[in-house]
């Protein structure tokens, strides 16, 4: 029985073992980024990315912010028709939740303005809305100063990162560094080198992309620019799986051997009471 026990013992010293060589091999190969980078002071030009402005879309929150000369009515217009709890959101001591006051956008695109009434702003930029809103504030008011900028602007982070969750970010220019960036980072178990997105498009396809962020190309990736309602998943490496299971390996031999002692110990009992 000695024997089993330390046998059990010695099987799951092997399996941590293997383990932590496995960690140990792979942790500096697996966690560095733009491997094809040289590690020189040498000066490497990256390609121009073009980037593309979002469009407008029905069920978007539109944060308008319009400044006029009369402080009540600015305060009227700016109100909003929505409110929108940002869970995981961006804020100066890192992430929280907030609420964001905005325009809905409604199915035939157009947002409803207090003085100003419907504003059709589906299919436009930020920019191009705020020169829509400024045209019509202009028939009220001289010389409104105009802001529009997406209030529900947000993406999704799940898998081998430090803190998964939905983010509602401040701007819309946003690359997928910044948004592992926001969830703390790839853990050391995440593969850089195949992670997943999952892009949805306004008229409802998805598509679906893998990066290498180990290679320099996805610097120059269509997708290195985020989209509204993009999801991310880091799936976990090999490691963590091993480390999974040696884990569960470890807790099976402790149970059988701590079962097997008790039998030993019964049976001891056992034999010596019909002694």
């Amino acid at each position: 029985m000695k024997n089993k026990i330390k046998g059990n013992i010695f099987l799951a010293l092997v399996i941590i073992g293997v383990t932590l060589l496995n960690l140990s091999c792979s942790s500096i190969k697996d966690v560095k980024y733009f491997t094809d980078i040289p590690d020189t002071a040498r000066y490497t030009q990256l390609n121009k990315l073009k980037y593309v402005d979002p469009l407008i879309q029905p069920d978007d929150i539109m944060s308008i912010n319009i400044q006029v000369a009369d402080p009540v009515a600015t305060q009227v217009i700016a109100t909003g028709n929505v409110s929108n709890s940002a869970v995981g959101s961006t804020s100066a001591g890192g992430t929280g939740s907030q609420t964001i006051n905005g325009y809905l956008v409604d199915e035939s695109g157009n947002v409803e303005i207090p003085v100003l009434g419907k504003i059709k702003l589906q299919g436009v930029t930020t920019e191009q809305a705020r020169e829509v809103v400024r045209t019509r504030a202009s028939l009220y008011f001289k010389d409104p100063t105009v802001n529009v900028r997406f209030a529900n602007f947000r993406i999704t982070i799940l898998g081998e990162v430090a803190k998964p969750a939905t983010y509602v970010v401040p701007n819309e220019k946003i690359t997928i560094l910044d948004a592992l960036g926001l969830a703390g980072d790839l853990t050391i178990y995440g593969k850089r080198s195949n992670v997943l997105l999952i892009r949805q498009y306004d008229d409802g396809r998805r598509e679906t992309v893998r990066l290498d962020l180990t290679k320099s190309d996805v610097l120059n990736s269509p997708y290195y620019y985020l989209r509204q309602n993009d999801y991310i998943y880091v799936e976990p490496t090999k490691a963590k799986i091993v480390s999974s299971d040696a884990i569960q390996n470890r807790n099976i031999s402790i149970i059988t051997a701590v079962g097997a002692s008790l039998i030993s110990v019964i049976a001891i009992l056992l034999s010596t009471n019909k002694l």
